[in-house]
């Protein structure tokens, strides 16, 4: 199996990013080799899936942007507003951080999720791209803002950057506690308006990309949107950890979403 042409996963992308020396991808859960839970791209190193398994679904999902698997980096994701300056390939390694920024080829900046909110940014102008893991705890602390400020180092400016929201779990999806409504409210009182009433007495349904973006475009960035896709929803092309919660399945997979300067 020395094609990798045909070993490319189908990918999900943006009009906002598709711009002239830039390369980027949301993958699905579609076109890797894991088996069951994990069916079948998941990424997820820190899954309980067979390790060589996702070592290849990473090599097929860097063969997209004609890269080895060592060059894919991606952070060990712990909810943070940490983000990094990738220099040169990472070969395996896993900083702890949610977001890293690249003005370099030969290294795409990735981001893993299954319900948190993947961003991909790109300054075409400055050829500084950078991925980013938002789930709420990270959005709340400022990873947008972040990498954005990783991106300012590298010579990006934030009006000239673009930055689209991949896959995540929607609104509709997204039933939380009132404690949840009160942390958002204490940062700011604004934030009230990403939730809803949810049917059950005293839950809100929380507009995660709605969020993000609201914080993407506090930090400056010239446009931003969402990719639109619902992971808690859509089983056939997403892993979800809600969804794995509520059947009270042991493990999920991970998405991958991606960008890199060609």
């Amino acid at each position: 199996m020395n094609d990798q042409t045909v070993l490319t996963p189908p990918v999900l992308t943006s009009p906002l990013l598709d711009l002239a020396g830039i390369r980027h991808a949301f993958f699905t859960r579609q076109g890797g080799i894991s088996t069951g839970l994990y069916a079948s791209l998941n990424v997820g190193r820190g899954s309980q899936d067979a390790p060589g398994d996702v070592i290849e679904n990473r090599r097929r999902a860097a063969a997209h942007f004609g890269l080895p698997e060592g060059a894919l980096n991606t952070c060990y994701q712990i909810h943070s507003a940490t983000a990094l300056v990738a220099g040169s390939p990472w070969n395996g390694e896993r900083p702890q951080a949610d977001g890293v920024a690249a003005n370099k080829p030969g290294l795409a900046c990735g981001a893993l999720a299954a319900d948190c909110a993947p961003i991909l940014f790109a300054d075409p102008k400055a050829g500084v791209v950078a991925a980013a893991h938002a789930g709420w705890k990270g959005a709340l602390a400022g990873i947008a803002e972040a990498t954005v400020a990783r991106m300012r180092e590298l010579g990006a400016r934030p009006a000239d950057i673009v930055a689209v929201v991949g896959p995540c779990i929607a609104q509709a999806s997204y039933e939380v506690g009132a404690e949840f409504v009160e942390a958002f409210a204490a940062e700011a009182p604004q934030n009230v308006e990403f939730f809803i009433p949810a049917e059950a007495g005293g839950k809100a349904m929380f507009d995660l990309p709605g969020y993000v973006l609201h914080r993407l475009r506090r930090a400056g960035v010239g446009a931003c949107e969402w990719l639109g896709r619902d992971t808690c929803a859509e089983e056939e092309l997403f892993f979800s950890n809600r969804r794995a919660f509520k059947r009270g399945e042991p493990d999920f997979g991970r998405l991958l979403s991606a960008i890199a300067l060609d």
